[in-house]
């Protein structure tokens, strides 16, 4: 990622997010979150680069900074909460990708949030279904955006999406894990049985009771 559309367009694809430019100068182009007005990403060109302003949780602000060369403390905003990246080619999309939904998941209360923290409860060895996630993050009824958050998953090593499955207990397409059979690959070193793309939802599928895992 080294264009500010590619920063902008990514940024505008998480929920109830729209694109300002408050100075009435074209080089700063914000996005922030509607009904907060809070902005979770700047953009602007400085030095022949174009820099992106993200918030940052201070127990990865260093590790970012340490990193990657090309993130900074936040230029012209505070050094403990915020980092500059600089998009000279040299940092892994994935990353960039990473801060900005790191970014935005601190000004909001999002779904994806939740979503993400609903994955995380599944134990190794079992499965859930995109609707028992929904349930999970508080709201049967966004199996939908379950899907939607899982593919654009910040954190996959923390975040185990692999276990999530639909309620017939099929695994996902090839183009969510990073190619075919990745997924069953993943689940079968955890120790869940995939049988023809499928999983037995009665042995490996968790149970929920209250709003909780039992």
């Amino acid at each position: 990622m080294t264009t500010r559309e590619e920063a902008l367009a990514y940024g505008l694809t998480f929920p109830d997010t729209y694109q300002q430019a408050p100075f009435h100068d074209p080089n700063w182009q914000l996005v922030r979150v509607k009904g907060s007005k809070k902005v979770f990403l700047w953009t602007y060109e400085r030095d022949g680069y174009i820099n992106l302003n993200v918030k940052v949780d201070p127990e990865w602000r260093d590790f970012w900074r340490s990193a990657f060369d090309a993130v900074i403390p936040g230029w012209h905003q505070n050094k403990e909460h915020w980092n500059t990246i600089i998009l000279d080619g040299s940092i892994p999309d994935q990353d960039v990708k990473r801060m900005i939904a790191e970014s935005y998941d601190l000004v909001t209360t999002s779904p994806s949030k939740r979503i993400y923290e609903a994955v995380k409860k599944i134990p190794a060895g079992k499965v859930a279904t995109y609707g028992q996630i929904a349930e999970l993050a508080g709201d049967k009824k966004m199996a939908r955006a379950v899907g939607n958050a899982l593919h654009k998953n910040p954190d996959p090593e923390h975040i185990p999406c692999f276990r999530v499955v639909n309620a017939k207990g099929e695994l996902s397409g090839a183009f969510a894990f990073g190619g075919k059979n990745v997924q069953a690959d993943r689940l079968t070193a955890d120790g869940v049985t995939v049988v023809d793309g499928r999983v037995d939802m009665e042995r490996f599928g968790i149970k929920i009771l209250d709003g909780e895992i039992i």
